[in-house]
């Protein structure tokens, strides 16, 4: 069985040859280790090696590992965020990756207003129009970016999405390219950078990095196959 520091040094090794390939430094590329799941003890492990930023899924799984490791990393939220849940994330996460209506905006921007902090957001845009997935849709970004870039305590960074199952990597290299584009063209109508692009998981982060990606969401290739559901 592989260890876990041998699969890590795998998805970095995997990072640094995407990265040459397509010209870039690599510190500009982050890696997100999904932690879906996964015991803290595995987690810790993996913190022990020297990798420190987490990503979670779930508010209450987040809640309850993270105190467990005593602020030893920084945590990512990059699943589905309910408003009923806004204000246990607020102050906790580095980043959340997934705001994709100006509801829950509002919602972030009030609880941080209360909490006296600004917080970082991606937004989360359906680049494929999937009825199951969450993600605003492509015409509705413009509004929504206008809309979140007029509350005092949000941040937005950049935006994120999860493009449809493919069966070869390269597949997904269309929705990548949509998604740095419509990165472009926020930034350019919002006047100023929008730094962040979270795309590419496990199957896919490599071609995610050469169309730009500066944060990949990678889980089964360094803790291995998740129970199901």
């Amino acid at each position: 069985m592989t260890s876990l520091a041998e699969s890590l040094a795998s998805v970095l090794d995997r990072i640094d040859r995407a990265c040459h390939r397509a010209g870039r430094d690599r510190s500009t590329v982050r890696l997100v280790a999904v932690s879906k799941t996964v015991p803290v003890e595995r987690i810790t492990e993996l913190v022990d090696l020297g990798h420190d930023l987490l990503g979670e899924n779930r508010v209450q799984e987040a809640l309850a590992k993270i105190p467990q490791l005593g602020g030893r990393a920084a945590w990512h939220l990059i699943g589905h965020l309910q408003r009923n849940k806004v204000r246990q994330v607020i102050g906790l996460f580095e980043l959340i990756h997934s705001v994709d209506n100006l509801k829950l905006g509002r919602e972030i921007d009030r609880r941080a207003a209360t909490a006296g902090v600004k917080q970082p957001i991606l937004i989360q845009v359906n680049v494929s129009d999937e009825s199951t997935k969450h993600g605003a849709h492509e015409s509705e970004l413009p509004e929504l970016c206008d809309g979140l870039e007029s509350l005092d305590h949000v941040d937005v960074r950049g935006l994120m999405t999860i493009p449809p199952p493919v069966q070869r990597p390269d597949e997904s290299r269309p929705w990548f390219v949509l998604l740095r584009e419509l990165r472009d063209r926020s930034a350019a109508r919002l006047g100023r950078d929008l730094p962040e692009l979270s795309m590419g998981m496990t199957d896919d982060f490599e071609v995610a990095i050469e169309e730009g990606a500066t944060l990949i969401r990678v889980g089964r290739a360094i803790f291995g196959e998740r129970p199901p559901d």
